[in-house]
């Protein structure tokens, strides 16, 4: 799974990357390297406005990590959807929907897993966090959907609090160094496959699907990093130093 990555760069630098034509400043996110689950987190997706012609741009938007189904009577349960594994995401209840229209990309700089290792002192197990990053440096962007939730709460439509945007990221077989500290990882994609998996009238699934492989050995690194991570109220570079 991918339960906490670091996502630090700017809004305006990922509009560079992912040729964003839409972004809000006042949706900017601080540099996180502890993203949690619940924590709101940058996607870049395409939607058609509303004008003449219903023309599909490229958007930066900031939502709310665990997707949360159109359907679901408490927003809550986003809490325990932070991932979808690439087998049944095309045809699982809370995410068919979203996989068919509304498709993302979640930059990260990397993810963080845990291994569980014996102390020789003490016998006891303790979790080593490791960061696995691309080799080169590049931004990971991680495959995912998102999804809007209407709050019953509140009347009016173009309030502010009636919608909720949240999103997951797709799982696959960990491969490479990953596989060592953890069977599952993120699926990212690389950029000749951006524009297919957001357009949003894409929606042939076993096109979509074709697009999510697993990648090949060689392109991602781990390395162990300080238990500070351990701590989703831990924040900053130094949780990516070695461990004391």
């Amino acid at each position: 799974m991918c339960g906490r990555y670091t996502s630090t760069r700017s809004p305006e630098d990922l509009s560079r990357l992912f040729q964003v034509t839409d972004w809000r400043p006042e949706e900017a996110l601080a540099p996180s390297w502890n993203v949690a689950p619940t924590d709101q987190v940058y996607a870049i997706l395409e939607r058609a406005g509303r004008g003449e012609g219903h023309e599909v741009s490229r958007r930066l938007r900031a939502v709310r990590w665990g997707l949360v189904p159109s359907w679901a009577k408490d927003p809550k349960v986003g809490s325990r959807m932070i991932n979808a594994r690439v087998e049944t995401v095309h045809e699982k209840p809370a995410y068919r929907r979203a996989f068919a229209k509304r498709r993302c990309l979640l930059p990260a700089d990397g993810f963080y897993e845990w291994d569980p290792l014996k102390d020789e002192a003490t016998g006891k197990i303790r979790k080593q966090p490791y960061f696995i990053t691309p080799s080169d440096g590049q931004v990971m962007a991680m495959a995912g959907l998102y999804e809007f939730w209407r709050n019953p709460d509140v009347a009016a439509d173009d309030d502010p609090d009636a919608w909720l945007t949240t999103a997951t990221i797709i799982t696959t077989e960990a491969t490479d160094a990953a596989g060592r500290v953890h069977p599952r990882m993120p699926l990212a994609l690389t950029p000749d496959h951006y524009d297919t998996w957001l357009d949003p009238h894409h929606q042939d699934t076993d096109d979509l699907r074709a697009l999510l492989t697993s990648p090949a050995d060689g392109l991602l690194t781990v390395r162990p990093v300080s238990a500070a991570v351990n701590n989703v109220r831990n924040n900053g570079p130094h949780l990516l130093d070695a461990p004391s």
